[in-house]
């Protein structure tokens, strides 16, 4: 008898409902698994993004225009080069952030919470320093351009070094709020 009722039981008109109750849970994981899925390729392109933004300040600030202030370069080429270069990797770094953190921040965060949570708010921080990183690399380079359009080397870049090493601390501290935001740094405050 025990084995009719089982039988019964995984045969009978159970089954339906347990089929169509796994039918709906494999359709919230397939959503659930969506949103994971579009949440890390947005926060890996956004990441990935604000590196090579950040890096390229940091190099370029540290390095290439001691450099030249320093005489190791004999010709304006190669620094207009490498000025273009990172003009065009700030420019299309501040769009795909924008474009990225915007879409990040319409699904985490609503107004609420955007001013009133900690992570909220470091995202706030985040907008303000991405603008200052933008100005900051945008002021350095025509500054550093228009003084190599002079066919001087040395000089522009003494005088874009300033703004480069702080446009690179503002790198700095974008990644550093981006890594207090990815490990969720308020849940320890």
């Amino acid at each position: 008898m025990a084995g009719q009722e089982r039988k019964g039981w995984c045969c009978g008109s159970r089954l339906p409902q347990l089929l169509t109750a796994a039918s709906r849970n494999a359709d919230t994981i397939s959503l659930e698994e969506s949103d994971m899925v579009d949440q890390f390729v947005m926060q890996t392109i956004h990441l990935v993004f604000a590196s090579v933004w950040a890096g390229s300040v940091v190099y370029v600030a540290f390095v290439v225009l001691p450099l030249a202030r320093d005489g190791a370069f004999t010709s304006t080429a190669p620094l207009e080069t490498i000025a273009s270069k990172l003009t065009t990797i700030s420019r299309v770094s501040a769009l795909v952030l924008l474009l990225t953190g915007g879409h990040l921040a319409g699904t985490r965060y609503s107004s609420e919470s955007l001013f009133g949570t900690i992570n909220g708010q470091l995202v706030l921080v985040m907008v303000l320093l991405w603008l200052a990183l933008a100005a900051l690399v945008e002021i350095g380079s025509k500054r550093f351009e228009s003084g190599l359009n002079g066919k001087k080397l040395r000089e522009p870049a003494a005088d874009a070094l300033g703004l480069y090493r702080i446009a690179a601390v503002v790198a700095v501290a974008l990644l550093v709020v981006a890594g207090a935001i990815t490990t969720n740094v308020a849940a320890v405050l």
